[in-house]
């Protein structure tokens, strides 16, 4: 990732690809179940769907628990935007119409198996980043910068374990 000098107004993104030997019904199955995340992500502590739901689709609720050195300990609620079995699922964190961050897995079959990307936006809506850079307004593009780095490195390794676990 290259330095872009991002603002948090900007909703910078980040993806990561991979390409993992199984079919998208497989990698779907991995990637639509919410319970299996935490195991899969240094931040991420626990995930609960609210209002009955059992599983994604559109309008589906979670709440999602997570932890980091820096920034403490947080509980957001996620509300599904996307839901296309085998093909896409995203979710809108907090508001979804003013989102503090957007997620999406996006599947694609490819030369006999799956392509799978992770993308994620940072905002518009308020986060927590939002309050570090309220208290250091002149370093705003380097905490952008060095979250979005967390955020690739995170995503890299969920994307590891996910291959991982539909080629075993």
């Amino acid at each position: 990732m290259e330095w872009t000098g991002a603002r948090y107004a900007d909703r910078p993104t980040v993806e990561v690809r991979t390409w993992i030997d199984a079919s998208p019904a497989t990698v779907w199955a991995l990637v639509s179940d919410i319970g299996l995340m935490p195991d899969m992500s240094a931040e991420l502590r626990s995930v609960t769907w609210l209002d009955g739901a059992a599983g994604p689709a559109v309008g589906a609720r979670f709440v999602g628990r997570s932890e980091h050195e820096a920034l403490g300990k947080w509980e957001t609620t996620s509300h599904v935007i996307e839901c296309e079995p085998e093909s896409v699922f995203a979710w809108a964190v907090q508001d979804p119409a003013d989102p503090s961050a957007v997620w999406r897995f996006r599947l694609s079959p490819r030369d006999g198996g799956t392509e799978l990307s992770e993308w994620m936006q940072l905002g518009p809506g308020r986060s927590g980043l939002s309050l570090a850079i309220d208290r250091m307004p002149d370093k705003e593009q380097k905490i952008v910068f060095v979250r979005l780095r967390e955020f690739e490195r995170g995503i890299t390794a969920t994307l590891a374990q996910i291959k991982k676990r539909a080629e075993a």
